[in-house]
């Protein structure tokens, strides 16, 4: 996915946004990029790959070059951004979190008029042009930003930095977040929360679906009024977002430990231990051992020093090899033991087959998984969320197709956890990953560890109900 930190400050804000924007590491893998703006200097960029490295590390020889008391800052699972933008309304930055569906549909509409794209992620149109273009045909600004909502079918929040402020516009239907931050003489919009406490930062405002606000040194003012209409990404809290953060006042952490309890309250397998997947299924594997009071144990040990990413290589391959390798099992505490293991989800299913293997491998007596949420059916059209490129590579459509033997099936009774089909194909999920025992999150109790009404949520992976 990706995730954004912007700053308006009264006196130079480039180790504000410098650390606001790495607190967003979590969020992306390839591409990291900062842009300036002073009076004294115009606009400044830098754009640097993250596959062989860190934010800190690849930026620390620009910051000491920048100057100037409004940036931004964007960490990406995709394109090179932030993109500069000399157009009618002026001269201005811009950084996204999007998905554009319809990302080819628009190609071919600037190609007809004849438009020129110049930058390119993964060997197409990168996204945040396409952005920036559709903002140039507006009068204004902030007419730019609607014909975006307008236009982008999937999802997109952003921040434009101008020569006098930063223009925040979350997504319009909210499915992911923009947050005002404030301090004395500064402002700042951030995807994390977690970003602005060390920065000294509180929570000012939480933007709603497709509010824009300009943000000054002064403080604050709103362009357009929020949509009635909200879709926030479930797996936000779930999965996506660092422990400390807080989405519509709801924190991370907290929201896990309810998953976790709730899972707990429908469960009576008796175990040894209860463990959670590092790293988000720890926050789930707290709530459930405190309910169930079975001991929290940490059975596999992860090797963050070298091995911090499982995602960065470029082949499934590689990346199979570096999840393997940043566990590392402890067979004092699996050898001969029952142990209920909490993660966030099952994807393709893949590196979870791998670790029972070895737990097996290591000892253990019985394989217990728990899953904070319930299955995924359906693929997210919305965030860059699975990254499989396929329907056909979830784990519940490859049960599904060993049941029914086709590819092309109706998921709505398998997303009904009281269906018997349901319950075919989690056994079949079970039975493909070696466990003894499988049990996934009912979605009710999902909404309600959460804490919103269901129509506010998006659970469009689950259930299929969501919308453009």
């Amino acid at each position: 996915m990706g995730g954004f930190f912007g700053s308006v400050s009264k006196a130079d804000c480039v180790a504000d946004v410098f650390y606001g924007t790495d607190y967003h590491s979590h969020l992306g893998t390839k591409r990291g990029g900062l842009a300036f703006f002073s009076s004294e200097t115009g606009f400044q960029r830098a754009i640097h790959s993250l596959e062989d490295g860190y934010f800190r590390n690849k930026f620390e020889n620009d910051i000491a070059g920048f100057k100037g008391n409004i940036g931004i800052g964007v960490i990406s699972d995709t394109e090179a951004q932030p993109i500069l933008v000399t157009s009618h309304i002026g001269k201005y930055a811009v950084a996204t979190v999007s998905k554009i569906v319809n990302i080819d549909e628009l190609e071919k509409r600037f190609l007809k008029q004849r438009k020129v794209f110049s930058e390119t992620s993964q060997g197409g149109v990168n996204p945040t042009e396409l952005v920036a273009m559709l903002i140039a045909e507006g009068e204004d600004i902030v007419s730019g930003i609607e014909n975006v909502f307008e236009q982008v079918k999937g999802s997109c929040s952003m921040l434009i930095l101008t020569e006098d402020g930063i223009i925040a516009a979350r997504d319009k239907l909210g499915r992911t977040p923009v947050i005002i931050g404030k301090k004395e003489g500064a402002y700042a919009a951030s995807f994390e929360t977690c970003s602005f406490s060390n920065l000294n930062f509180e929570v000012e405002k939480y933007l709603g679906s497709g509010e824009i606000v300009k943000i000054t040194p002064d403080g604050y003012m709103q362009l357009r009024k929020p949509n009635d209409k909200m879709q926030i990404c479930a797996f936000l809290w779930v999965y996506f977002g660092y422990p400390p953060s807080f989405y519509e006042g709801i924190n991370v952490d907290e929201c896990r430990y309810n998953c976790g309890a709730a899972l707990a309250r429908h469960d009576t397998t008796e175990a040894d231990f209860v463990a959670g997947i590092p790293d988000s299924g720890m926050g789930h594997a707290l709530g459930y051992s405190n309910e169930r009071k079975i001991p929290l144990k940490r059975p596999y040990s992860k090797y963050t020093p070298t091995w911090p990413r499982s995602f960065m290589p470029q082949s499934q391959h590689m990346r199979d090899l570096v999840a393997k390798m940043k566990l590392i099992p402890n067979t004092a505490l699996i050898n001969g033991k029952r142990g209920i293991f909490l993660d966030d989800s099952i994807v393709r299913g893949t590196q979870l087959k791998d670790n029972v293997r070895d737990l097996y491998a290591a000892g253990i007596k019985e394989v217990h998984m728990r899953i904070a949420c319930p299955p995924l059916t359906y693929p997210c059209e919305f965030l860059n969320f699975s990254r499989s490129s396929s329907p056909l590579d979830l784990a519940s459509r490859k049960a599904v197709k060993q049941l029914k033997g086709m590819d092309d099936v109706d998921m709505a009774d398998y997303s009904d956890a009281d269906n018997g089909k349901y319950k075919e194909m989690v056994d079949t999920i079970r039975i493909n990953m070696g466990l003894t025992t499988l049990h996934y999150q009912r979605l009710a109790d999902l909404v309600t560890a959460i804490g919103l009404p269901k129509e506010k949520i998006c659970t469009h992976c689950w259930d299929g109900s969501s919308y453009f």
